[in-house]
């Protein structure tokens, strides 16, 4: 079975025995709060200290005698609504009768909520304040820790916790490794360098307006308003870039690089001195400049089967990721994400079907039709194994043989488009960072998703599509780096794991289309007649 069907595959089990354990396993929603009737509305009375509402959220952990007088449901949603609370039946909705069945009325606050969900409550003190909505406090209803499902999804949790964790492990030393590799290897063909310049100029041309093309699709459509992902409000004070776009330009030099390589947040100052790095070592004397270009490049080798090896996890990494969440809130998550798969699949089509034709035709004076049918070969490895690296020898065939560019250009800008031109991939991270952003912006009254925010996550997308490894999912440990370095929870990126397999077929097409586009324009400007002359002559 191919990598990604086997990864549908487990994606599909995981979202059916999720569905099973939630038929199957009755669990209500938990607040782990008691309260009591007082005529300015219900007071704490009591407070589990296994609860979320106990362990502090983006404002404060609820505490007894707090008295609330209304509450906020489904925030930032068109459904939105305020509910005033008058009795603690309110909050009472989840309780069951002497049968075991749920006995909720509509007019309960919770008698609609589910697990996961975020209500906001307006303390009673909030009634006179010019804006009531500043200090609402956001309680996120959990799972009943006694119930079965409980029981039986603190192992998933687990497991998924653990896939995570190691894909975290990837980010610092894959970054810093592929960068300087990539950027070294640009600067070392010193009898190559005027070609190396047009091409890394085409590169980062159109990883950037694909950048920006993402950028503006997300904000037009705006999926993240609202969405129901099932994703608790930030833990964190500040979360964001920390500031305005000159105040992290003045973040990306780091004050101690060794400081930095602890701190999955800091990777702008990584990549800052990845790139620096990876210029000076051209510059260097030899033979230092290839000796330490040679340890980057095993490094970066070793990284790359280090990342193969725990991408073979994922299917079981989404498998346990997928029953996590369908056993907890169900399909609203899913449905949430379908705003975001056609927004993503929109973006990587316009660029797909319309910017890199037109470079193309009027840089190129190519025939984009003819080109297309050319490299369909390349396109249809590159759709398949989702992988840049494993398409690279279908693209240099198709490339030399079907759009009769030269060797010298050949072997020089495909392979290193494969290592740092991610179009796709670098418009793919935009959205989905952006997509998260906005969701937790509109839960949480910590996070605010600025102009400076989103200039932020466009540099960032830039310098981590260089960084991105041509292989399977690769581009999900990159836009692990952009949320880290906003203090955004990694768990949103997990969520997008759901939909990442069809979409990261996409993008990769996307990714090797442009190397091949950009290897017949820079034939072109180098005087060569030989791009699919036979083809346009006739």
């Amino acid at each position: 079975m191919s990598y990604h069907w086997k990864v549908l595959s487990w994606m599909v089990a995981g979202v059916v025995l999720g569905l099973a354990l939630q038929w199957w396993l009755p669990a209500p929603a938990w607040a782990g709060l008691e309260f009591a009737d007082r005529p300015d509305g219900i007071e704490v009375v009591a407070v589990d200290s296994a609860s979320p509402a106990a362990q502090g959220g983006p404002v404060e952990a609820l505490e007894e005698g707090d008295v609330f007088r209304a509450a906020v449901l489904h925030r930032g949603a068109e459904d939105e609504r305020l509910v005033e609370l008058s009795a603690p039946s309110d909050f009472e909705a989840w309780r069951t009768d002497e049968d075991g069945d749920r006995s909720l009325t509509d007019d309960c606050v919770l008698g609609a909520s589910a697990i996961g969900e975020v209500i906001w409550l307006l303390p009673a003190s909030s009634a006179a304040a010019e804006d009531p909505f500043e200090d609402a406090v956001p309680l996120t209803l959990g799972m009943d820790p006694e119930s079965t499902r409980e029981a039986v999804l603190r192992w998933v949790r687990l497991a998924a916790d653990l896939f995570m964790a190691l894909l975290k492990m990837l980010i610092v030393p894959l970054v810093l490794s592929s960068i300087v590799t990539g950027v070294a290897k640009v600067g070392s063909m010193k009898d190559l360098r005027r070609l190396g310049g047009k091409t890394f100029a085409y590169y980062i041309s159109t990883s950037l307006l694909a950048i920006l093309l993402g950028q503006a699709l997300v904000n037009m459509i705006q999926p993240g308003r609202g969405a129901s992902l099932g994703l608790s409000p930030l833990a964190e004070t500040g979360a964001g870039s920390g500031g305005d776009f000159v105040d992290v330009l003045k973040r990306m030099v780091p004050a101690n690089v060794f400081e930095a390589f602890r701190d999955n947040s800091a990777m702008l100052s990584i990549i800052f001195f990845a790139l620096l790095l990876g210029f000076f070592i051209t510059q260097a004397k030899e033979p230092h400049s290839s000796r330490i270009r040679d340890i980057f490049e095993s490094f970066f080798e070793v990284m790359m089967k280090l990342a193969e090896g725990v991408l073979k996890l994922l299917p079981y990494g989404v498998f346990a990721l997928m029953l996590k969440v369908t056993a907890t809130t169900g399909f609203a998550p899913f449905k949430a994400l379908l705003l975001y798969m056609f927004t993503v699949t929109l973006a990587l089509v316009i660029h797909f079907c319309v910017t890199l034709p037109l470079l193309l035709r009027f840089i190129g004076g190519i025939n984009p039709v003819s080109w297309f049918r050319a490299m369909s070969p390349a396109m249809m490895t590159a759709f398949s194994t989702s992988s840049s690296n494993m398409t690279l020898p279908v693209t240099l065939k198709a490339v030399e043989e079907r759009g009769r560019v030269s060797n010298k250009v050949t072997s020089f800008t495909l392979p290193l488009g494969a290592t740092i031109n991610m179009d796709g991939t670098a418009l793919y991270e935009c959205i989905g960072v952006i997509f998260l952003a906005q969701f937790y912006d509109s839960i949480s009254p910590t996070f605010n998703l600025t102009l400076g925010d989103q200039a932020f996550v466009v540099v960032m997308a830039l310098l981590a599509s260089v960084g991105a490894a041509g292989i399977p999912s690769a581009g999900l440990v990159m836009m692990l780096t952009i949320l880290s370095a906003l203090k955004l929870p990694l768990e949103g990126a997990a969520l997008l794991l759901a939909v990442d397999r069809p979409l990261d077929m996409m993008r990769t097409m996307v990714n090797v289309w442009s190397d091949s586009c950009g290897a017949a324009i820079v034939a072109r400007t180098e005087g060569e007649e030989g791009p699919l002359a036979p083809i346009m002559s006739g």
